[in-house]
């Protein structure tokens, strides 16, 4: 089993306060605000260790462990300087059944009484909570899983926001049927999904039966059939549910969208009209009070789509922190009270007691003349790195510098995976953000990052 562990750094302390973070490292950031808040509360010091599953040429992090269930298979077919991305379940996996991971969880609780594990997404193959005195600090994992399907978001919603006319369909050849049905009532294309799917994967826009036959083959699982409306505008609005009534809505984001359906990065704030976000905001606090009254707690974001006539629908809710959490984390950072809390904040008080704290605040419309934008370098086809961009540990920096006038504009690469490997398909190889007081000087920054991370693929 050791040889499921890639690097590992990490060092313990007895008078030091731990909690766990398994995920991916590009979450990595959001720890430092627990950590913070456990800073309050904690007469001691406390300190992060992090499990995650990146491959990276070299790491500038501390307390950190890489776990790998996939690395010897993929090295023994192409070779041992590789870099991917592991399927999240398979992850978790590994990580729960690792003997080095059991180890440290023992030697944790020897020096105090409760350990939290942080994850970006509840996962049911995370069961490291079973164990006495461990607990996720995050929404239940089942309900997670639950609401995470397609089918049921859309059959929960139908009466309750705009939904776009959908269908659920049992195997493939119900969905050939029920589509070629529809062809020519919806002409603009018919949008085809498994029910599980996130970022584009496992779903597309399709014309023909062709399409459909090209995207998923004769593969028997439940799908999600829905109209496909031309539209321009991809708006994600980020929240947190406490309750079956309080809601927290962190901001509303646009979506950058390639090929139809892969969302590669976002930026804010919006540029929809005032009323079109409002709109927003108000259709996910209904989502939210919905999650909350089957019980979800924590963080989550819905997706939609304004059509031409400036029509609002709704398109997905994750049930989990997505792209947007850790730059709204340093967004609303400068744009409330020192005081209030931030959103992994707000997640623990929403887990643990089902409620906000007091001092609980929104962002106003006015505030901080800040613009941000992400994008994910992925790679659609294998490529091997022949340059490495230093790891930049200053992204929350960044934004303060901005946010004060510091800095008029400024970018980060993030995450590099490094130079001398061979990169397969779907993998981070970097990502960008960047930061400044426009949306003009934002897009020159993301555009000069891609150029950057380009210079660095053979």
């Amino acid at each position: 089993m050791d040889n499921d562990i890639y690097f590992s750094n990490y060092t313990l302390d007895p008078e030091t306060y731990y909690f766990l973070y398994i995920g991916e490292l590009k979450c990595y950031g959001l720890n430092l605000f627990l950590r913070d808040m456990f800073a309050l509360t904690m007469n001691r010091p406390v300190a992060f260790i992090s499990v995650i599953p990146d491959i990276l040429h070299q790491y500038n992090y501390s307390n950190i462990m890489v776990i790998s269930p996939m690395l010897e298979q993929l090295r023994a077919i192409s070779g041992n300087r590789i870099c991917f991305r592991t399927e999240p379940g398979r992850f978790m996996d590994a990580v729960s059944t690792h003997p080095a991971v059991h180890e440290l969880i023992d030697r944790i609780l020897e020096h105090q009484d409760h350990l939290y594990i942080n994850m970006y997404e509840s996962d049911p193959n995370m069961t490291l909570d079973q164990r006495d005195r461990v607990s996720i600090l995050g929404p239940d994992k089942e309900l997670a899983r639950k609401f995470n399907n397609k089918m049921v978001q859309y059959e929960m919603l139908r009466d309750k926001i705009p939904v776009i006319e959908f269908e659920i369909c049992k195997s493939m050849s119900d969905l050939l049927f029920r589509s070629e049905q529809k062809r020519q009532q919806w002409s603009d294309g018919i949008f085809v999904s498994k029910v599980y799917s996130a970022a584009g994967a496992a779903s597309g826009i399709t014309h023909s039966q062709a399409d459909i036959v090209h995207l998923f083959g004769a593969e028997d699982c439940i799908y999600l059939m829905s109209r496909y409306i031309p539209h321009e505008f991809d708006p994600t609005v980020l929240a947190v549910v406490a309750n079956e009534e309080d809601v927290y809505i962190a901001g509303v984001a646009d979506q950058n969208i390639e090929d139809g359906n892969r969302f590669v990065g976002s930026s804010w704030p919006s540029v929809l009209p005032l009323e079109i976000v409002h709109e927003l905001k108000e259709y996910t606090r209904v989502v939210g009070r919905e999650l909350g009254r089957r019980g979800y707690r924590g963080i989550f974001g819905c997706d939609y789509l304004v059509d031409r006539k400036n029509k609002v629908y709704f398109l997905e809710i994750n049930a989990r922190k997505q792209g947007t959490t850790l730059e709204f984390c340093y967004t609303l950072e400068q744009a409330l009270p020192p005081d209030s809390p931030s959103l992994p904040e707000l997640e623990y008080h929403a887990v643990v007691s089902g409620s906000f704290p007091e001092n609980t605040r929104e962002r106003a419309d006015d505030a901080v003349p800040l613009h941000w934008g992400t994008y994910n370098y992925k790679l659609k086809q294998a490529r091997s790195t022949r340059g490495y961009i230093p790891q930049n540990p200053y992204e929350r920096e960044t934004f303060y510098k901005v946010a004060k006038g510091e800095l008029l504009k400024d970018f980060v690469i993030l995450e590099h995976i490094g130079s001398g490997l061979t990169v397969l398909p779907g993998t981070f190889l970097a990502r960008i953000v960047s930061v400044a007081r426009n949306r003009r000087d934002v897009e020159e920054g993301l555009r000069q990052g891609k150029e950057i991370i380009e210079l660095t693929i053979e």
